[in-house]
């Protein structure tokens, strides 16, 4: 199968955690664009969806889907999104499509956090992919300079800003052993916004798309 047919399995699966007649959280990223796709098909049972990203609001308007505002939303019984790296223990890197805080704040919201993913995503140790940290402007080069002292190597995301008008710095070199510990480290830092390591919340479920069909972890 390819990795977009491994996509698709999942977010189809996904479908059975959407719960009638409430609204459904909907994440950012390649995987959630599947599970979208997936959503339109049963637009009419749920009350609409809470985007963690304008592109993600965009996709699903372009469906029918009524948009939510998180703020507006009193019950949020899942949250659907995808992964860059996850761990069986289920702490995820996030925030390749730099989404991460929105990601974070809707994730934080919902009763539970399904993760859609492909086998590439599940890790032993997080790490190999670079790790976002959303940072206000002014605090770019003090971020950085802190992420050098924890061992990483971060560089600025050229051209780009988040939907909250932030840079991002992607750190590489990271073997992340302790998620929970690093989460709160650099959550800490002063001009953090946030960082794209999900441990505090973690996912709930993981649905993995393999050869063999799709998978399903449960947090331990």
């Amino acid at each position: 199968m390819t990795q977009d047919e491994l996509k698709a399995a999942v977010a189809k699966e996904a479908i059975k955690h959407v719960v009638d007649d409430l609204p459904v959280g909907v994440g950012t990223g390649s995987t959630a664009n599947f599970f979208i796709d997936e959503l339109a098909k049963i637009k009419g049972r749920i009350a609409g969806a809470v985007p963690s990203s304008e592109r993600t609001a965009e996709r699903l308007r372009g469906h029918g889907i009524r948009i939510l505002e998180l703020n507006n939303v009193n019950e949020l019984p899942v949250y659907v999104d995808g992964a860059d790296e996850i761990t069986e223990h289920m702490a995820m890197i996030k925030g390749g499509g730099g989404a991460l805080t929105r990601e974070k704040i809707v994730a934080a919201v919902a009763k539970k956090f399904v993760c859609i993913a492909d086998e590439t995503k599940l890790v032993p140790v997080l790490g190999k992919f670079p790790l976002p940290v959303e940072v206000i402007p002014m605090a770019r080069s003090y971020v950085a300079r802190m992420m050098v002292k924890l061992g990483g190597q971060p560089r600025l995301r050229e051209n780009f800003a988040t939907d909250n008008g932030n840079a991002i710095l992607d750190v590489h070199g990271l073997a992340i052993l302790n998620p929970l510990e690093l989460e709160a480290k650099i959550n800490n830092i002063a001009g953090v916004v946030t960082v794209g390591l999900f441990a505090l919340r973690g996912a709930d479920v993981l649905l993995l798309g393999t050869g063999q069909g799709v998978r399903t972890l449960t947090r331990k």
